[in-house]
């Protein structure tokens, strides 16, 4: 498609009005499907690097949880600065840690070269996510979520593509061939995006200062996302808590004080909102491969699939958001989501044999809505903040599911097993636990005892089999525990629904078209 002319618009500096160039649109996807591919490589091959590397549950839990909690580090700083850098710059950026990280990640030998392999290609995703988001946001204006929603099905897209590939290789192919597929959809965008033109923010073209961006998220906004990035950050370093607490304030005061707002009550909500959204979705998808290998075991098939079929099935439908919210709403949308999703989480937890597939559709029903709809309420709702706001959001959410949502996965159960084989010893008059359980560790939510992997392997075949059913027992359970969010969502959607009502009906805010310095609707190239 050929770009649009927009100059004729320029001495007035109108907001865009031309036929948005679905070239860039295509690029946007594709780098996009970049972010999930490597989600989902990592998902499959979580339990070898376990195997291989003698990691323990909270380890592994920690490997999957660096793949979410930097992507918020590098969304908000670019968000901070993308409409100054350009569009393109932060892309040719998410390149560069798409193919360091692959590289990093092959070469592996141990916990830390993952984890910090996991780290960057988080840097990358959250690079990608603080510029689609805002470019597809200016493209479709009119119809944020809608095309928000189909913006990420590329997420799900990927999840699905990069999933069957990496499952149909086998178990016997080495994990570094399947870590490697990365790149394909890595250099593809990074082809796309050469001769694209990347339009200039909506809240640029419309003449909304800097300042007020930043007073949309206020000194409250910053206090969150601060907190979060801080605690993470401060538990992988070993900062002292009151280091923390003092880095927390200063940026927090110092954000306030530079905006004189303590921000949006409304769009606060949201961002709090967003913590138990992410965990439901992302937290649980980091860990659901890992989780089902039991049960999906039991019926000859890699658990892998369970993944890629709620994948398929949250694909198929982002195509479809846009009817669906002009009927219900977009608040409505996620109340039924959080009541589906909730439901499926609980039958993922109790269903054996083919059980399992109609658990694994509810859940993936409730969860295809939930992250490309809630940006798309705070894009309509909160213009101003351009691509600050939208970014913010998202950025809570992935630090959200890798601090909390991955992490408390495993740390539950890793202190089911020890409890449950505690248990087990004293009912059979066996030492076990003394035996196996002997690794003290560490982690944000508190000291616990893990597995030794290597001393476990020299066990005897009746107490791996013991220890397996109490393992496996223990992955449900995590599951149940998680059902506890999508509650919380209910509640606070169905809130939401009612203070709308109150005032009249939820409505979108488009910002006026107002007269400023720039005279071109692009990025300058």
């Amino acid at each position: 498609m050929r770009e649009p002319n927009l100059q004729a618009n320029s001495p007035q500096n109108q907001l865009s009005e031309g036929p948005p160039d679905m070239k860039l649109f295509y690029a946007c996807f594709v780098a996009l499907v970049t972010t999930s591919f490597g989600f989902i490589l990592r998902a499959v091959i979580l339990p070898q690097w376990g195997q291989e590397f003698n990691l323990s549950q909270t380890q592994l839990g920690e490997i999957a949880g660096v793949g979410l909690w930097p992507f918020a580090i590098s969304i908000v700083l670019f968000s901070l600065v993308i409409d100054k850098i350009g569009y393109k710059t932060a892309l040719y950026f998410a390149f560069f840690c798409h193919v360091t990280s692959a590289i990093l990640t092959i070469f592996a030998n141990g916990y830390w070269m993952l984890y910090i392999g996991t780290f960057i290609v988080a840097i990358g995703n959250g690079t990608v996510e603080a510029v689609v988001n805002p470019v597809v946001a200016t493209m479709f204006r009119k119809e944020k979520t809608k095309w928000l929603n189909i913006l990420h099905a590329a997420w799900p897209g990927g999840l699905v593509l990069g999933g069957i590939i990496a499952i149909l290789m086998g178990a016997d192919t080495r994990w570094e061939y399947k870590i490697a597929l990365i790149l394909l959809p890595t250099i593809a965008y990074g082809i796309m995006i050469i001769s694209r033109r990347f339009p200039l923010n909506e809240r640029v073209q419309a003449g909304v200062s800097y300042r007020e961006m930043l007073q949309e998220v206020g000194a409250i906004g910053a206090l969150i996302i601060t907190s979060l990035i801080v605690f993470q950050l401060g538990a992988v370093f070993g900062w002292p808590t009151v280091a923390n607490i003092i880095i927390i304030a200063i940026i927090t005061l110092l954000f306030g004080w530079y905006t004189r707002s303590f921000g949006q009550p409304l769009f606060i909500v949201l961002l709090l909102i967003m913590i138990p959204l992410a965990t439901t979705e992302l937290g649980t998808d980091s860990w659901i491969t890992d989780l089902m290998t039991p049960v999906m075991s039991d019926l000859g098939f890699h658990a892998g699939w369970v993944l890629v079929y709620t994948s398929a099935i949250m694909f198929v439908l982002r195509f479809f958001a846009g009817p669906i919210i002009h009927k219900i709403s977009p608040l409505g949308l996620l109340a039924i989501c959080s009541i589906i999703a909730g439901v499926g989480l609980y039958m993922l937890s109790m269903s054996v044999g083919v059980g399992i597939l109609i658990a694994a559709t509810v859940y993936g029903l409730g969860k295809t809505f939930f992250w490309p709809t809630m940006l798309g309420v705070v894009a309509e709702r909160f213009p101003k903040g351009g691509a600050l706001t939208l970014n913010i959001t998202g950025g809570l959410g992935m630090i959200a599911a890798g601090v909390i949502g991955a992490g408390i996965l495993g740390f539950i159960q890793d202190k089911s097993i020890d409890s449950n084989i505690l248990a087990y010893d004293k009912s059979n008059n066996t030492a076990i636990h003394e035996t196996y359980v002997t690794e003290s560790k560490e982690s944000l939510f508190g000291t616990y005892q893990a597995l030794d992997q290597a001393k476990l392997s020299t066990a005897s075949p009746q107490e791996i089999a013991t220890v397996n059913t109490i393992r496996d027992g223990a992955k449900k359970e995590a599951l149940r525990n998680i059902v506890i969010f999508p509650i919380i969502m209910l509640v606070s959607y169905l809130l939401l629904i009612a203070y709308f009502r109150w005032k009249g009906g939820y409505k979108v805010v488009l910002l006026k078209q107002e007269q400023t310095a720039s005279t071109s609707v692009y990025e300058s190239i």
